[in-house]
């Protein structure tokens, strides 16, 4: 019997949730780890890694900075280890939280980006039998920033010039961020725009004068930046932004925690951070 099998503690934690962390030893899942063994409601009952990590065997707790938690780092997701997972990988890594979930009937929380139509499409199909929480970004600032960016484009019109500007670490893979693109589809949405139609990526050349009503997009990778994410809205005389900064990741992972927790229990569907936050 291990420590944290002892009678005397599952006694007293019968209503802990048991959670899995995809890619547990990633930039993300450290932090997840981390922060999820020092919530009370929670105990990190299964960490996950790719087949030959070399941290696989590893303690997940001591792996993310902190005291041990008598949790390993595995390959595997043995069945009723956990009662609900958090994904921040990559698309390969959660396509394959999809399938361990699909078939165990397990709630999933989605952090990664850089997704396909494909990927979202198998989010859908998952969806019908278990529930999935899937955001671009799990942080309640994030989340008021898309509600407040819809209700300004609507007001505001095409009379103002909409320019978004992302920026990352170097590390980052995909651009732009998936918060970037929740802020422009919640500005279509707010205005009847089209993201295939309106959004501009960057602008090259010696004659590209900005089309009214269009939306740019533009992503920065430099250095260690966690996360900053600024819409403007632009006219003559005037420009009105709203800006995001994240400064650690731990924003994102503590909003993860708490969907995780949140979506146990919900029938199957797909869910938003907005459901969390009654918003």
């Amino acid at each position: 019997m291990t420590p944290s099998e002892t009678p005397s503690e599952n006694s007293s934690t019968n209503s802990l949730v048991l959670l899995a962390i995809n890619g547990a030893a990633g930039r993300m899942g450290r932090r997840l780890v981390a922060l999820g063994s020092e919530d009370p409601q929670l105990r990190i009952a299964v960490a996950l890694e790719v087949p030959g990590q070399p941290l696989i065997g590893q303690d997940a707790g001591v792996v993310s900075g902190v005291s041990a938690i008598n949790t390993l780092l595995s390959a595997e997701l043995a069945a009723g280890a956990a009662q609900a997972m958090i994904d921040f990988t990559v698309p390969v890594g959660c396509r394959a939280a999809i399938k361990l979930c699909t078939a165990q009937k397990l709630p999933l929380v989605i952090g990664t980006t850089g997704l396909t139509t494909d990927d979202h499409q198998l989010i859908d199909e998952a969806a019908k039998t278990i529930p999935i929480l899937q955001a671009a970004n799990m942080s309640l600032g994030v989340n008021f920033l898309l509600g407040l960016a819809a209700q300004v484009a609507q007001k505001l019109g095409d009379d103002y010039d909409i320019e978004i500007v992302e920026s990352h670490h170097r590390m980052k893979a995909d651009a732009p961020s998936g918060t970037a693109l929740a802020i422009a589809q919640a500005v279509c949405d707010a205005t009847g725009k089209s993201m295939k139609e309106d959004l501009v990526h960057g602008r090259l050349g010696a004659h590209i004068p900005r089309q009214r009503g269009e939306i740019g997009m533009h992503a920065v990778r430099s250095g260690d930046i966690v996360g900053k994410h600024t819409i403007s809205f632009g006219a003559i005389g005037e420009e009105l932004s709203l800006t995001h900064v994240a400064s650690t990741r731990d924003v994102f992972a503590r909003g993860a925690l708490r969907a995780a927790k949140w979506l146990i229990g919900k029938p199957a569907g797909r869910y938003s951070m907005k459901d969390v936050l009654g918003l």
